[in-house]
């Protein structure tokens, strides 16, 4: 059954992407390939950061917690604790990282390292709470915001799962609800490997897949290495630098035409990279020191009004996504009494460069564009249209590739020029927010028989950075997750109302357009 919520995911994976006519960046997985049979192998012991993975931890600091998650609505009784524990048991052999920890090469002589923790223990990670009565949805988001403001203990494997009791009755039905809370930090998996994840967790079916036998269980955990056995994998690490550059070297003379085009596009791409940080983002009240607490606020809505949208006005998915936050952020900033003529906000919004054999590699392989929301423009049909002009220019501009280019520089560079990078990385010079949108499975999911309702996804804040939106759609819904700072947005909810407004903006428009066309086909023609 696993394999086939895998071979499901990416039907419906390739499916949503020609539909939509979105990039989605995410590679279409074979369909005879079979979860357990490649994921875990590329997750071994001993296995060094990337650059942009280890660029995560870097950035971190008390008040920037650099972990993602999302908060999982499901319909049905609440399971009990220990088969929640079961069945993560019983997949964890899938994902050999979620039993890894974090070693550090003493002296920064290299990027940490993931190793086996010897004293794994599961009940840590998962943990179970209830609500206080009457277990409404504000308290649901009010205990996620607290999870989510607390850092995670890197001497652990870097992940929590919470199962929360006690959530209201939805009001279609009435029946029981609980809750899964997922926090896991950006250093070990990124958006589209989260995804795949999922895969492994879930059942696409209500009854559970029978258990079958673990490859390599019991679980052994080899050796940690000890800090001389650290040192000198950061030594060889440094000795191989040249070499492997001196390869690249020798394969560019061998191959010169090729060298030569993914020369030219590189210094394209890092040229329009250093154009975009020499034209900074505006200062707003989303760009101050943030703390460590934080606020989340749910935004649901369904993928057919977007795909309705897109189909009117000739665009993607994510370019009503755009337009509808930079709609919503324009009616937030008017209602703080800031001015927008003339302001155009930026947005991080990062893009998967995984290709089709990392599909199913856990760690970060995404670039990062810095897309317009043009809180100016008063029309929204306008303003989508100023969108998707801009986003166009970008895909067909190299800002993707320069990105790519810096972060596979970076893997050269030693950690103390690393963490500087990651630094500017995420500058307030840079971006506003981040706004990231990753398409999820089209069809339901399950855990322990019980059916995923909701799914809103959990982002980041970066330094001096208030507010991100993340978006994630799931079986004909798109669920908006706005996480924010706890002081600097106590009005999150007024955003969240926004979010709603400017999308049914959009969509009254797109319907109106639908209308006209219809009756200027029903005319009868002119002689």
């Amino acid at each position: 059954m696993r394999g086939s919520v895998v071979t499901r995911a990416a039907e419906e994976r390739s499916i949503e992407s020609s539909s939509t006519g979105e990039d989605t960046g995410a590679a279409t997985i074979p369909p005879r390939r079979i979860v357990g049979s490649g994921l875990g192998m590329s997750q071994q012991h001993g296995d060094r950061l990337s650059a942009t993975d280890a660029s995560f931890l870097a950035q971190e600091s008390p008040v920037a917690h650099m972990h993602v998650g999302a908060m999982l609505v499901f319909e049905g009784p609440p399971p009990a604790y220990e088969d929640v524990v079961d069945q993560i048991r019983s997949r964890l052999h899938l994902v050999p990282r979620y039993r890894q920890k974090l070693a550090v090469p003493p002296l920064e002589t290299g990027r940490p390292l993931w190793v086996d923790d010897t004293s794994f223990n599961l009940d840590y990670h998962v943990r179970h709470t209830a609500l206080p009565k009457p277990g409404s949805e504000a308290q649901l988001t009010a205990l996620a915001a607290r999870i989510h403001a607390q850092r995670l203990d890197r001497s652990k494997p870097l992940w929590e799962c919470w199962i929360v009791q006690g959530v209201t009755a939805g009001a279609e039905g009435g029946r029981d609800r609980f809750a899964l809370i997922f926090k896991t930090h950006h250093a070990l998996v990124d958006g589209v490997a989260g995804v795949d994840l999922a895969t492994v967790l879930f059942d696409i079916e209500p009854v559970p897949s029978p258990a079958t036998p673990a490859i390599g269980e019991p679980w052994v955990p080899r050796r940690e290495p000890s800090a001389v056995d650290l040192a000198a994998r950061g030594l060889t690490g440094l000795v191989k630098t040249p070499v492997k550059l001196a390869t690249r070297t020798a394969l560019a003379a061998t191959h010169p035409t090729e060298a030569l085009g993914a020369t030219r596009d590189a210094l394209e791409g890092l040229g329009e990279v250093a154009w975009a940080a020499l034209n900074p983002a505006p200062d707003t009240p989303l760009n101050v020191p943030i703390g460590p607490h934080r606020r989340f606020v749910l935004v649901r809505s369904e993928l057919d009004d977007f795909k309705r949208v897109k189909d009117a006005f000739g665009c993607t998915v994510n370019d009503v996504v755009l337009a509808a936050v930079a709609g919503a952020l324009q009616k937030w900033l008017r209602s703080r009494g800031v001015r927008t003529e003339g302001i155009e906000l930026r947005a991080l919004v990062p893009v998967s460069i995984r290709t089709e054999d990392q599909h199913h590699t856990m760690g970060n392989r995404i670039a990062a564009m810095r897309g317009p929301l043009p809180v100016y423009v008063d029309d929204p049909v306008v303003r989508l249209r100023v969108v998707k002009l801009a986003m166009d220019g970008l895909k067909e501009s190299k800002q993707a590739v320069g990105a790519e280019v810096l972060a596979a520089a970076q893997n050269f560079a030693p950690p103390t020029v690393l963490a500087q990078a990651s630094r500017l990385n995420f500058s307030t010079r840079l971006f506003n927010l981040l706004v990231t949108n990753v398409p999820g499975p089209q069809f339901p999911l399950y855990v322990l028989g019980r059916r995923l309702r909701d799914l809103f996804p959990i982002a980041f804040l970066p330094t001096d950075h208030a507010l991100a939106v993340a978006i994630m759609s799931y079986d004909g819904g798109m669920d908006f997750g706005l996480l924010g700072d706890y002081d600097a947005m106590p009005d999150l909810d007024r955003v969240g109302d926004f979010v709603k407004e400017s999308l049914a903006e959009l969509v009254d428009a797109a319907e109106g357009r639908g209308a006209a066309r219809r009756k200027r086909a029903g005319s009868p023609a002119r002689v």
